[in-house]
């Protein structure tokens, strides 16, 4: 094999003992826990709005915009609950290019993975400590799901990885949402199998033990839009889609049927102001049919301080490095908009 091996690193374990999770924040994490729960199972009416920037670049920039998160969400905690997207990975379709915080917690520097694994344990255990926020973050490699599983409150599996066994048995092992992509073919029934697989109880190898897992009731669907043939993207949050993934639901036995709709990579073209649009395109949708207000249960946004992105190299404070994202005032609008409208509409 042309495998050079560097060092090994700590087990997940030893990384928690060193970045221990303090008892206060264990118990508002698991509150946190109980509250999105609940919005799943439809015991809290509230749309749940998992934003934040594409990737986590850097801390500060990072802290920063979540602290601007908890202010928001006072303004609006009757009608949205909101959860972090601190993604600390990049997954990267050709392999080449910044790959996130947890290769490189300094964009412009080398890969460094045990830099990384602590450069984001650190940053989810900030988030948790000055916010009081727990946080998302994309499960691209399921072995280093361990890294966090005591920080984490929400997970998503990716659409090059929703077809992927190890990663729908791993999330049947979660104890917290986790959301599974539509694949980048658009191919609905591929995340309806994930997600069934992952409701399921399974024994396989994980992290070289034989492991048995209960099932997780929370997995659920996210439509990011899909790419044709010819690589031109198409949406699927329409009015038209949602009405045929609650039929697909109820035609089949899940548990707590849920979607999560992601309003940029495909559904927006990656067009990153079109999120506006389509966010509130989704809830006048809800409004409109039981079914599908029944089973929408939040939006993901990709959000930062900055519009846009930029170059690494070019080092704007809040700027997306990766996909292009909506800056905080049109984030903050965005966000009260939608607020005002499910209280107008008593929803």
């Amino acid at each position: 094999m042309n495998m050079d091996f560097i060092r090994k690193l700590p087990i997940p374990m030893e990384i928690k003992k060193e970045f221990p999770v303090p008892e206060a924040l264990a118990q508002k994490k698991a509150a946190n826990d109980e509250e999105i729960k609940k919005i799943f199972t439809g015991e809290d009416k509230r749309l749940l709005l998992i934003i934040g920037p594409c990737s986590a670049d850097r801390e500060d920039a990072v802290l920063d915009y979540v602290t601007r998160l908890r202010g928001l969400q006072e303004k609006v905690k009757d009608q949205l609950l909101i959860v972090p997207r601190v993604y600390t990975n990049k997954p990267r379709t050709t392999g080449e290019g910044y790959k996130g915080m947890l290769h490189q917690p300094n964009p412009l520097g080398e890969p460094d993975m045990l830099s990384g694994i602590i450069a984001i344990r650190k940053l989810h255990l900030k988030v948790l400590a000055e916010t009081g926020f727990s946080t998302a973050d994309e499960m691209l490699y399921p072995d280093n799901y361990r890294y966090l599983d005591d920080i984490l409150s929400y997970v998503a599996v990716g659409a090059r990885s929703v077809e992927n066994q190890e990663h729908r048995l791993t999330a049947s092992g979660m104890d917290v949402p986790v959301g599974m992509k539509n694949p980048t073919s658009g191919d609905i029934t591929v995340m309806l199998n994930s997600i069934r697989a992952a409701q399921k109880a399974h024994t396989f190898i994980y992290r070289g033990w034989e492991v048995k897992t209960k099932g997780n009731p929370l997995a659920h669907a996210i439509l990011r839009g899909f790419v044709n043939s010819k690589g031109e993207s198409f949406p699927n949050y329409h009015y038209e889609d949602l009405l045929h993934l609650a039929t697909e639901y109820d035609a089949s036995k899940y548990e707590c049927p849920a979607l999560v709709v992601d309003c940029n990579h495909a559904n927006s073209g990656k067009h990153f102001e079109e999120q506006v649009r389509i966010a509130k395109e989704v809830i006048h949708s809800m409004n409109h049919n039981e079914k599908i207000k029944k089973l929408v249960k939040g939006l993901m946004i990709e959000s930062y301080i900055i519009d846009g992105n930029q170059k690494a190299e070019e080092g704007i404070y809040g700027k997306s490095i990766t996909d292009a994202c909506l800056g905080w005032e049109k984030t903050e609008q965005l966000v009260l908009d939608l607020a005002k409208v499910i209280q107008d509409k008593n929803y």
